[in-house]
């Protein structure tokens, strides 16, 4: 349908519907965003009321093109991009995603979706042609525009009918960017419906860009063909200066309404309506030369219906304007993202009736039901034709049927998912192995970390071995080898802390991979368990072997080099997990430090067990240096040979020792540590699977 205002010029009408020659797509209806939003009164008090970073969004995406969201800064394109990605918490975004005319969930877009982030975010030592790396800050590799073709490659290799991409020319030169698109465009005619973001388009990108949805401010400004853009403005009232580029003019156009009394209001009122918006005085077309004032005029309000201030259960109310015992506070509080250059004036449409001394056809209502966004007669003359011989990849190949994208939970056979082909590509083993190859070649290629270990924990196993030999039979030297093993013990707890950084870089290739099902949480934790279990057993037996020897210890040594490779993996596993909750490098080693001091504080080498606290006691259970520690003794001392002698002559065996700690046991218990510390190793794995299967989502909330 089209709406007409009489009062006006024939010319102000915005055609309401998709094209006839809509061939499927992307379609969203009254999409809306809100987040908690601070604002200082008048009297420094905070107040919290909800602001809408989108508000009723409706438009669609056709199949086969290229639809790119543009708008000034701040104007919600990422978090449109993010909605229509399903990559914002389930309860948090309202409205309605469908494709191919059929609502669609945000699981199932997940499976045929892929979303590449203006970050790119991949393995330096990766390659792309033979012999060429990625590269990164420390290591030369590819240019701009090739790491960024790889990123698309790399998420685009699942055949995704769904392509979304946040800014893909951002900080690329002109060509690299003009590459970047082109390749974009050939994606899009292969079928794929492509949703991206950009800033600024030159004028060659301009002509690959098939569709356009123009934001500010969270509202929709244009939509339609990037051709039609000079006619819009014309409608609009603002004739499109000669040689000037259409785009760049439409977003000045916006930013000068943004500024001005009435805001960017009166450009969704006429983007949905056709209302022309009223002019602005000379003063408010130059904005870009007058600097901003310091202390902006008071922003307008956002009065709401009180359908639209509740949710669903009508239990949580915004904060409405004439909030009861707070009518001070909050009577300011401006509901949306809005310019803090816009002043108290209303926008409505009678407000615009007013100050064009008009009259409206139609009684106004605050709340109009939105309709999907104008296209351009004639739309797509080539890509239609394109699209309707192609099919999308999963998606175009069979019949839809409406069962087909709804929620599990309103699925009457879930079955019906089937024609999307499995959820992962691979299957659990062999996916598993790929993973590890992966992971070995990573540390092939930069063998830093491994061989950074290897080698302090030979230099501090020279030290030991030349420190501590020949303990002297007394009680002295019975305190110097205690000393020993307690230090082997912190030395192999920290010697894991340097992961903290490398797997908090590699957690954000985890979550863009993961975003399109690349692979499995679980295959990624268990590849990685594997992949370095032989390296931590070189590790630990470098030590072993060096130390045991030279120092002459007790006891096998086949357990005292089982006891440091437990103990390595235990560390290991409790710092990747430490590392999978935090969210920088900083407190990741803040935590490491934080935990190894209270491990090592109640491990039973200050205090001994029985001597602790009753209300700290259950500190020396979870400490994982405990178990280490009290195997490494319980290895060298469970005999009753002399190891020395007191002032007065008396005679201290290893049993004598073990019992002034309290932890002698009868029964032999060395076997338990080592069952313990792989228990410990296991269970942090497996808080760690967790956390990256429910907690390791790029979603906003």
């Amino acid at each position: 349908m089209s709406r007409k205002y009489k009062g006006g010029s024939p010319d102000m009408v915005i055609d309401m519907v998709k094209p006839m020659n809509f061939t499927g797509g992307l379609e969203f209806m009254n999409l809306t965003y809100t987040v908690m939003k601070k604002k200082k009164t008048e009297e420094g008090k905070w107040v919290k009321g909800e602001a809408d970073l989108l508000n009723r969004i409706t438009g669609y995406a056709p199949k086969g093109c290229i639809t790119a969201v543009m708008g000034p800064s701040g104007a919600g394109k990422s978090t449109l991009l993010d909605g229509l990605a399903g990559r914002i918490a389930s309860g948090s975004l309202k409205g309605k995603v469908s494709l191919d005319g059929v609502e669609i969930s945000p699981g199932l877009i997940k499976r045929t979706a892929a979303y590449i982030m203006q970050e790119d975010r991949l393995f330096p030592m990766l390659t792309t042609a033979r012999n060429t790396y990625i590269g990164d800050e420390g290591s030369r590799g590819v240019s701009g525009g090739e790491r960024r073709r790889v990123s698309i490659g790399v998420d685009i290799i699942h055949g995704p009918s769904l392509l979304f991409l946040d800014e893909p020319t951002s900080g690329l030169d002109s060509t690299s960017a003009q590459s970047v698109i082109e390749k974009i465009h050939d994606i899009a005619h292969t079928g794929s419906t492509v949703v991206l973001t950009i800033h600024q388009p030159s004028y060659r990108m301009q002509l690959l860009i098939d569709h356009l949805i123009v934001l500010a401010r969270g509202q929709l400004m244009y939509q339609g063909s990037p051709k039609n853009v000079g006619h819009h403005l014309g409608r609009m009232g603002r004739k499109l200066p000669k040689g000037e580029d259409p785009m760049e003019f439409l977003i000045d156009v916006i930013q000068q309404y943004d500024q001005s009394d009435y805001g960017v209001d009166a450009l969704a009122e006429f983007a949905l309506t056709g209302m022309k918006p009223p002019q602005l005085s000379e003063n408010e077309t130059s904005f870009s030369t007058i600097p901003p004032s310091p202390t902006p005029p008071p922003r307008r309000n956002h009065d709401r219906s009180d359908k639209q201030s509740e949710d669903k259960g009508g239990s949580r109310k915004r904060l409405h304007l004439q909030t009861a015992g707070r009518p001070d506070q909050l009577k300011d509080f401006d509901h949306s993202v809005r310019s803090p250059w816009n002043n108290s004036k209303s926008w409505s449409q009678s407000g615009i009736m007013q100050s064009l001394k008009l009259t409206p056809n139609r009684p106004h209502s605050d709340q109009r039901t939105p309709h999907p966004a104008s296209a351009s007669p004639g739309y797509y003359t080539y890509s239609s034709d394109i699209v309707a011989g192609t099919p999308t990849p999963h998606s175009s190949d069979y019949t839809v049927n409406e069962d087909d994208y709804l929620t599990p939970n309103n699925a009457p056979n879930a079955a019906k998912y089937n024609h999307l082909g499995p959820k992962f590509a691979n299957s659990f083993f062999p996916e598993t192995w790929i993973l590890m190859r992966r992971n070995f070649i990573n540390i092939r290629r930069t063998p830093e970390l491994f061989l950074s270990r290897l080698v302090v924990l030979s230099i501090m196993g020279f030290m030991m071995a030349t420190l501590f030999t020949k303990p002297d039979r007394s009680m002295q030297g019975i305190t110097n080898r205690l000393s020993f093993f307690i230090f082997t013990v912190c030395l192999f707890f920290f010697s894991s802390n340097d992961a903290v950084p490398a797997f908090i870089q590699e957690r954000f290739i985890f979550v863009r991979e993961t975003s399109h099902n690349a692979y499995r949480a679980s295959t990624y934790t268990i590849s990685g368990l594997i992949t370095y279990l032989p390296f931590l057993l070189l590790q630990a037996a470098m030590y072993a072997g060096i130390t045991w020897f030279a120092l002459k210890l007790e006891g096998p040594f086949l357990y005292f080099l089982l006891v440091l490779y437990a103990s390595l993996l235990s560390t290991n596993s409790f710092v990747v997990f430490v590392s999978s909750v935090v969210p920088n490098y900083i407190l990741g080693y803040a935590a490491v430090i934080a935990f190894t001091a209270l491990f090592f504080l109640f491990c039973g080498y200050f205090l001994s067990s029985q001597d602790i606290p009753p209300w700290w006691r259950w500190m020396n259970k979870v400490s994982t240096m405990t178990y280490p520690y009290e195997a490494l003794l319980l290895n060298e001392y469970q005999r009753n040979e002399v190891f020395g002698t007191t002032l007065i002559g008396t005679n201290v065996t290893g049993i004598d020792i073990l019992q002034s700690l309290h932890i002698y046991h009868e029964n032999d218990e060395r076997w338990s540590n080592i069952y313990i510390m792989f228990g410990w190793a296991i269970l942090y794995r497996v808080l760690f699977y967790i956390v990256l299967r429910f907690a390791s989502k790029n979603q906003r909330t």
